[in-house]
């Protein structure tokens, strides 16, 4: 909820999901303040991002999922800051943050996969504490020979770690996740809502969807027949026919009995995708063909959540409610949303997880 789901445009990594566990994990045991709850958040979403820029993009290619193997990092340096480690103990940090890193591409679309963010949250928290108490590691751990860029990585750039440290601050170049699913297939969900609702179209209307979009989008959401949520939200095929029978895409229409409607499951079979690498990640071109010989077409040049077009506020407090609405009352959406806003003047951030606590 705090970090709506955020997303680096150039790894590919979740870095709020990571360090906002792990920071919110510390909260529960120690009264931590908003402030310093934001600024170790900050530190720890620049760590993250910077070690896995230096080995991107040969290391997702290579098949590790970097939310957990860059994650990690990011999870030790915020809970390191909170805990006050000394130079020597963030160094122990990080060094037992990187024996720990972990998460293949493999389980994309099975709970493994999720299972990499909880790992990375709980593994560079439990870094921080351990070194807190002198349990010592490398203090090469990741430049040496056989440290983790070397190893996990192919000609790392090194100096993508420390250009303009303290002075450039990752966070700032994130953008926000409108959609609960894969971020390759956000502007192909957008192009099946605009046109749904701008032409009212119902699905028994459509002969076919035709989607022109992004290699990345077969890659990584390629599954023509999911069966769960977990596979849903990696799929362009449900994404789309179910964003144009629901007219929204949130945690709702990603449930298993969503995945596997009758309708949903009839319209994903008229959809026809064709890659095209002239067309960037945040494009997509969507033309839906109608029984009746018309063809409703249009461009998404640059999908909202871009750097181009960036949420508003009110479009995150959306994004928040379809997260959080499954789960939680609507009577206690609003005062968890609000205190997100105002979390800087927090003087508990445990405020936050017993707002968001289901029971």
């Amino acid at each position: 909820v705090l970090s709506f789901s955020d997303t680096h445009p150039a790894t590919l990594m979740h870095p709020g999901g990571v360090v906002g566990c792990a920071l919110l994990g510390l909260a529960e045991r120690d009264h931590i303040n908003g402030a310093d709850f934001l600024h170790a958040l900050i530190v720890g979403y620049d760590v993250g991002c910077r070690i896995g820029l230096s080995i991107y993009p040969w290391h997702y290619n290579r098949g590790w999922h970097i939310t957990g193997t860059a994650g990690i990092f990011g999870a030790a340096a915020a809970a390191g800051r909170l805990l006050k480690l000394n130079e020597q103990q963030m160094t122990w940090a990080l060094g037992i943050a990187a024996t720990q890193a972990a998460g293949l591409r493999e389980m994309f679309g099975s709970m493994s996969k999720n299972l990499h963010i909880g790992r990375a949250a709980q593994g560079g928290l439990m870094a921080a504490l351990l070194a807190q108490k002198g349990y010592t590691s490398s203090g090469q751990s990741l430049e040496a020979k056989r440290g983790y860029l070397n190893v996990l990585g192919e000609a790392p750039k090194l100096d993508v770690i420390l250009s303009e440290l303290n002075q450039r601050w990752e966070i700032a170049t994130n953008t926000y996740k409108p959609y609960p699913c894969g971020v390759v297939i956000h502007p192909i969900i957008e192009g099946c809502v605009t046109l749904a609702v701008q032409h009212d179209i119902a699905p028994a209307m459509v002969e076919k969807i035709a989607l022109r979009c992004n290699p990345l989008v077969i890659e990584l959401c390629g599954k023509q027949t999911p069966r769960d949520t977990l596979e849903g939200k990696l799929s362009v095929f449900h994404s789309a026919a179910a964003s144009v029978i629901a007219r929204r895409m949130g945690e709702r229409e990603y449930s298993a009995e969503m995945v596997n409607r009758a309708d949903v499951v009839a319209l994903r079979g008229k959809i026809e995708v064709t890659v095209d690498p002239a067309i960037r990640e945040d494009e997509t071109d969507v033309t839906i063909h109608l029984n009746n010989g018309k063809k409703m077409h249009t461009h998404i040049d640059h999908v909202i959540g871009s750097e181009q077009r960036p949420m508003s506020d009110k479009d995150m407090e959306a994004k928040c409610h379809g997260l959080v609405e499954t789960v939680l009352p609507q009577e206690r959406i609003m005062p968890l949303v609000d205190a997100c806003w105002n979390i800087d003047k927090l003087a508990d951030v445990a405020t936050l997880t017993q707002l968001a606590a289901a029971s």
